[in-house]
């Protein structure tokens, strides 16, 4: 499997994060979850979203959280 098959959270948090309204930059993505006390820079999302950068679990809440997703459909598990 290749880098970007494996990486099921990063194209959901783009999807979500271009799609909310209105939509949100990377910048205040970011924003919005260091007020949830997860700290990803806005490096770090556009990582996320590429497949540089794996997701931790407590940030894959933070970002449900952030992005209001249910974390089952960032993981790939719910439509």
């Amino acid at each position: 499997m290749g880098q970007s098959s494996q990486n099921l959270v990063g194209p959901r948090v783009k999807r979500a994060r271009t799609c909310s309204n209105p939509p949100l930059t990377q910048e205040s993505l970011s924003k919005k979850l260091a007020k949830l006390g997860v700290s990803i820079d806005r490096a770090g999302i556009a990582k996320i979203e590429t497949g540089i950068r794996g997701v931790l679990d407590f940030e894959l809440l933070g970002l449900a959280r952030a992005l209001d997703v249910d974390v089952g459909w960032l993981l790939g598990v719910k439509e």
